[in-house]
């Protein structure tokens, strides 16, 4: 497949681009950067990988860009970069739903705090003590669910560089809820008490980027098993919960 990924110099965006290209896709890196894209690249530097470096709120460029591509991998910028966030993805989806060449597969980065609560009607970016910069994914989620596009959202919670210690390891994957498993008296707390649980098992919900990256590409079909889903990861437990 002709895969793109905008954000390919971030730790998602490398890794996506590096198994891509592993697995023999044809990968098109979307980078503001050059000089950081192929310092990174260093030895691995793929001469099929296409390298667009541009402006990603340009909507001419991404729409170009887009251009006879099978899947989208939106990993740029943060939460925490506000407006700019929220524009920028809305720029790529808004192109993605224009560009009669782009077959329209989409994987956008959101977080754990996008996924429900079980027992609650709650999800975790609304929760008191939460950084208020996460709920603009709430603002991107709002965006997707207005587009007919073939989308998800990836949520996982802290991603880390590696698995300690290393080694096959079983992942847990649901669609819009918590990939951890939640006691029904949770429903009896107060939105304090809640937020707070959550906090105490936040390691709980800790995932490799690589496996972040491994789940996607292993769904770009269209019409797959997460169209129009949040996705969230996790590693099960063996301990119970009380």
């Amino acid at each position: 497949m002709n895969i793109i990924v905008f954000g390919a110099t971030g730790n998602t965006g490398r890794r996506a681009l590096e198994q891509g290209c592993k697995r023999g896709h044809e990968m098109t890196a979307f980078v503001r950067n050059s000089e950081k894209f192929y310092e990174q690249q260093g030895e691995r530097s793929d001469t099929h990988v296409k390298v667009i470096v541009d402006d990603m709120l340009n909507p001419v460029s991404v729409g170009e860009a887009l251009s006879h591509q099978d899947v989208a991998i939106i990993a740029a910028g943060h939460a925490g970069q506000g407006e700019e966030f929220v524009h920028l993805v809305d720029n790529i989806i808004s192109q993605c739903e224009i560009q009669p060449n782009f077959s329209g597969r989409v994987w956008v980065m959101g977080g754990a705090g996008l996924l429900d609560i079980p027992y609650t009607g709650l999800i975790g970016n609304n929760l008191p003590g939460f950084p208020p910069a996460y709920r603009n994914h709430n603002r991107n989620y709002e965006r997707l669910l207005k587009s007919e596009l073939d989308w998800s959202i990836m949520c996982p919670g802290t991603m880390i560089d590696s698995l300690e210690p290393p080694g096959s390891v079983h992942l847990h994957v649901t669609t819009e809820t918590l990939p951890i498993s939640i006691p029904e008296m949770i429903k009896e707390l107060s939105e304090s008490d809640i937020a707070g649980y959550l906090f105490g098992r936040l390691q709980e919900l800790d995932v490799a980027y690589d496996d972040v990256v491994k789940c996607m590409l292993d769904h770009i079909e269209l019409g797959g098993l997460y169209k129009w889903k949040r996705v969230g990861l996790a590693y099960p437990s063996e301990i119970p919960v009380s």
